[in-house]
């Protein structure tokens, strides 16, 4: 397979996150072709893709485009495949996965059509080479995605493999953490470019403190990891991929002598912060972020105002709503109170108890938190009254 061969590339996102996605893609000073609710589309070879990979914070996967033809039966998908030439791409003796998102009236069961797939593609290779790839449900090989929607289906191979998100520092998840991605999409929406100083109570198992860090030094989140699903393809060059890894390392590196970023992480509860700064070692960015176990509205806030997030439990399992309906009003009370002139914002999967904060929100953004419906909410949180602001300009 031909690494400087272009295509079309798709960076996919979750559901909420394809307007950061697409920023960012801007950021890189890389042109978007196409968006939609779940993904981007640029132009690029797999060169590019070893890039994206590297360099991107929201997206959870970047694909490559093999071939695209019209599509209404089985049949025809099984054809179709089989023209590709899979023995330049996966090598015999690899290994094969097959994933797919399907809408299309002659398929009731994805397994069935990602069966015809793998049996074009093995076919084909035992063809040319009198043995087969194995295949299986782990991404641990080459990866081959099918987007069969209408009467079009799109073979890509998933460069990324494993979920982008990721990156391999989080040893101790904690509570319902964050995924990566999402809290990269948070501080992007919340205007974080790692100038400001940064205050995450209620910090959890770290990810948007580290996420933080990884932003305010200008580290790819891609180079925490060495496994990807383009490393298992014919023609994969490894002097390309180190050489691509040392291109991005020293240009976003922060100089040394620029001062460290204020990112502040507490947490009531000791088990949090404890996840928090060994998942911060395994980041390599522990020395950038102040760590203390205390109730949020005790936090330590810096002089020079910045960023705050909170990101409170949603209260979702029975009796539990009731019990947080307290903890939400001291966060306003937090805000008013002490955060005057910073850019407030809690992030939550629990509306009604958002509206116990007691303060107009400035902007809603909607995100998904696994299956759940969230919002990041933005506060304007003035010094003193706003009338008083107002007439101090």
């Amino acid at each position: 397979m031909d690494p400087a061969q272009a295509s079309t590339l798709r960076l996919t996102c979750a559901h909420g996150q394809h307007e950061m996605l697409a920023a960012e893609v801007g950021q890189l000073d890389r042109t978007v072709l196409a968006s939609d609710r779940t993904g981007v589309e640029l132009r690029g070879d797999l060169l590019e893709a070893m890039r994206l990979n590297l360099l991107s914070r929201v997206a959870m996967r970047v694909l490559y485009l093999l071939d695209s033809f019209p599509c209404n039966h089985p049949d025809q998908l099984e054809r179709g495949a089989g023209k590709i030439p899979w023995e330049t791409i996966i090598p015999c003796s690899g290994y094969l996965s097959v994933t797919s998102t399907i809408k299309n009236p002659s398929i009731d069961n994805t397994m069935f059509a990602n069966l015809r797939l793998k049996d074009a593609i093995v076919d084909r290779i035992r063809k040319v080479h009198g043995r087969r790839p194995d295949s299986g449900p782990l991404r641990n090989g080459v990866v081959v995605h099918l987007h069969w929607h209408g009467d079009t289906a799109q073979i890509w191979i998933d460069t990324s493999g494993d979920k982008l998100s990721d990156r391999g520092y989080r040893k101790m998840p904690h509570q319902a953490p964050l995924r990566e991605t999402l809290a990269a999409a948070i501080l992007m929406r919340a205007g974080y470019c790692g100038e400001a100083p940064l205050v995450i109570p209620m910090c959890g198992s770290g990810t948007l403190a580290i996420e933080a860090a990884l932003i305010a030094t200008s580290r790819p989140p891609g180079l925490l990891r060495n496994r990807f699903g383009f490393q298992h393809l014919l023609g994969y060059d490894r002097a390309d991929y180190e050489s691509i890894r040392r291109e991005l390392t020293p240009r976003r590196a922060r100089r040394a002598s620029a001062p460290n970023p204020v990112i502040i992480a507490n947490d009531i509860d000791p088990a949090a912060i404890e996840a928090t700064q060994k998942n911060a070692e395994t980041a390599g960015v522990a020395h950038l972020i102040k760590t203390s176990v205390c109730d949020f509205a005790d936090t330590p806030l810096p002089d020079d105002p910045g960023i705050v997030i909170l990101h409170p439990e949603y209260g979702l399992r029975l009796g539990e709503e009731a019990d947080l309906r307290e903890t939400y009003s001291r966060m306003g009370d937090f805000f008013k109170q002490r955060c005057g002139g910073w850019s407030g914002w809690i992030f939550t999967g629990n509306l009604e108890l958002a509206k116990v904060v007691g303060l107009r929100t400035s902007c809603r953004v909607p995100f998904k938190h696994a299956s759940i419906d969230a919002r990041l909410l933005g506060y304007e949180l003035w010094k003193g009254s706003r009338e008083q602001t107002a007439s101090d300009t």
